[in-house]
C-alpha cells in the first residue's frame, strides 16, 4: 500500500516517466517539478523504457538470494525435533548447535511456532475444517459412562460411601467377586459440522439397532430446525458397520462416511463435544442416582445449544447458526 503522503503514486510515476522519456524532459528538471530526488525520477525513467506502463508498480523488497539462510538439512532437523518431541527453540537450539532465534523465525516460517498448532498424540500440524452449510456433515459416536448407584457415585461421597451405595441398589446383579455391577450408560450423541448444535440420547446399549434408530429420530429433530442432513461421519465401530446403519443411512438419504482406523482426531469434533458433555453436564453436581442424571440431560442440551457461547461459533449459541429457524424472527 502507497503512503498517504508519498510524493509518488503509480499514476503520478507514469506521469514522471512519460515526461522523461516520451516528451524528453531532462531528469533533474522533472525531478524538481515532482519534488523527488535526481536518482528516483532516473529509476522510474529506467524501468518504463524496460517494462511500460506495468514496471511502475511496487515491486517485492525480498532479496533474490539469501546466501545466510538456514540450510534445507537444517530446517527439516528443526521440524523433525518440533513434531516428535515437542521441544522448543531454546532445547532444539541446544541440540542443533543453532541459535534459539533462528529455530524460532524456522518455526514460524512453517507454522509451527505454537505447540497448539500441532496434534498431541501423533504431532502433525492439526488440520481443521468446517463444512459451509448445517447439515452438510453430522458427526456421530457413542460415550461410555458409568451408572451412579442410588445415593450418589464415589466421585461425590468418598470411594467407601460409594462401594456401600452400589451395595444398595437393588436389581443389580453382582461380579464374581461380590460386588454390585451398576452397568454402563450409553450416551448416543450427534453434532453438526458447522453449527455445531448437538443432539443426545442415553441407552443401555450400543447396537446397531438403538444406533440407528437414534439417527432416525436426530434426522427428524434437525429437520424440525430447517436443516436437511446430508451426510453423516462416524468411528468405525460395529454399530456403524452394520447393515442396519447402512440400510438407514439409504432410507433418509444420507451419505455415510467413516473415519480413519485409529484416527479419533478426524471426528476431533464430537469427542470435544463429549468432554463438554462430561464436565458440564455428567460430573457437574451431585447426582443421587443415574435417573436423575439421565432427567437432566435435556435441560443441559437445550442451555448448550441455546445459551452456551460457543467459541468455535464466534462465541455465540449453535443456534444462531441456524437462519431458517422456525420462530426464529417473531
Amino acid at each position: 500500500m502507497v503512503h498517504a503522503n508519498a510524493p509518488l503514486t503509480e499514476k503520478h510515476r507514469l506521469r514522471l516517466a512519460q515526461l522523461i522519456v516520451d516528451d524528453g524532459m531532462p531528469v533533474a528538471h522533472a525531478a524538481v517539478r515532482f519534488q523527488v530526488a535526481w536518482p528516483t525520477a532516473n529509476r522510474w525513467a529506467e524501468r518504463y523504457r524496460e517494462h511500460g506502463e506495468a514496471g511502475m508498480a511496487d515491486r517485492s523488497s525480498r532479496p533474490h538470494h539469501s546466501p545466510t539462510r538456514t540450510a534445507p538439512a537444517q530446517v527439516r532437523a528443526i521440524v523433525r525435533d518440533r513434531m516428535r518431541l515437542h521441544l522448543g527453540p531454546i532445547e532444539i537450539g541446544a541440540r542443533r548447535g543453532i541459535p534459539a532465534s533462528t529455530v524460532h523465525r524456522v518455526l514460524t516460517r512453517c507454522g509451527l511456532h505454537r505447540l497448539t498448532h500441532l496434534d498431541r498424540v501423533t504431532g502433525e500440524p492439526v488440520r481443521r475444517y468446517e463444512h459451509p452449510h448445517p447439515g452438510d456433515l453430522l458427526h456421530v459416536d457413542v460415550k461410555k459412562l458409568g451408572n451412579i448407584p442410588d445415593g450418589g457415585g464415589w466421585r461425590y461421597v468418598g470411594r467407601a460411601q460409594g462401594k456401600r451405595h452400589r451395595a444398595a441398589t437393588p436389581g443389580k446383579p453382582c461380579s464374581a467377586h461380590g460386588s454390585k455391577k451398576m452397568g454402563t450408560a450409553y450416551v448416543h450423541t450427534v453434532l453438526d459440522d458447522h453449527s455445531r448444535l448437538a443432539y443426545a440420547e442415553v441407552h443401555d446399549d450400543e447396537k446397531a439397532v438403538t444406533a440407528a434408530a437414534v439417527l432416525t429420530r436426530a434426522t427428524t429433530w434437525f429437520a424440525q430446525r430447517g436443516v436437511t442432513v446430508r451426510r453423516v461421519l462416524s468411528d468405525n465401530g460395529a454399530a456403524y458397520r452394520s447393515h442396519a446403519w447402512r440400510d438407514t443411512c439409504r432410507d433418509l438419504g444420507i451419505t455415510p462416511k467413516r473415519t480413519r482406523p485409529y484416527r479419533p482426531q478426524t471426528n476431533g469434533k464430537i469427542e470435544r463435544f463429549h468432554r463438554t458433555l462430561s464436565n458440564r453436564w455428567a460430573f457437574a453436581r451431585h447426582y443421587t442416582g443415574e435417573s436423575q442424571r439421565r432427567d437432566a440431560l435435556p435441560g443441559w442440551l437445550h442451555e448448550y445449544n441455546h445459551h452456551r457461547p460457543h467459541t468455535a461459533v464466534g462465541r455465540r449459541a449453535p443456534i444462531s447458526r441456524l437462519t431458517n429457524v422456525p420462530g426464529q424472527y417473531n
